[in-house]
């Protein structure tokens, strides 16, 4: 459900904001069935826009939380993390497409021709993701801090 909240973003981006930050809450508070419907709103959005918002938000996170440098310690800390603190409510909790993700959002996937995860499942494992890696922080300024970054990125190219 788009709100007021994301009037200020471009009209693309408002409905992938609105679904993320429900998917993300709903993941806090461990709510199943709220993050089935969200993960399935945002599964129904443009999944190139989505893609790129979710892992804009993702690297963002991993660099704010590691400002000296990111190595493979702390990814696969994220990635267990993200996938312990899930798996007692979340049974399908998958740490490959986690890892996908996560590889991603830092650009060093390697496509060896493994079939990409549906987007419920990238949406369901992102959500869980950031709300492992954003802590107190509400994902409305993290959101905001990603879009702000593809913005930018998009007015240097």
């Amino acid at each position: 459900m788009v709100t007021n909240q994301w009037r200020q973003l471009p009209a693309p981006a408002r409905p992938i904001a609105a679904a993320t930050a429900a998917a993300v809450t709903a993941a806090r508070e461990q709510d199943a069935a709220a993050l089935t419907g969200a993960v399935a709103e945002l599964s129904a959005q443009d999944q190139g826009q989505t893609g790129l918002i979710l892992g804009t938000a993702v690297r963002v996170l991993l660099e704010t939380r590691h400002p000296d440098g990111l190595d493979a310690d702390d990814v696969r800390a994220a990635l267990a993390g993200t996938v312990r603190a899930a798996s007692p409510w979340c049974p399908g909790v998958d740490p490959q497409v986690t890892l996908y993700l996560l590889a991603n959002a830092l650009g060093v996937w390697e496509d060896d021709g493994d079939p990409v995860p549906k987007p419920d499942r990238l949406g369901l494992h992102a959500a869980l993701l950031l709300d492992h890696l954003i802590g107190a922080e509400p994902i409305e300024q993290v959101l905001t801090a990603a879009l702000a970054e593809i913005e930018r990125a998009q007015l240097n190219d």
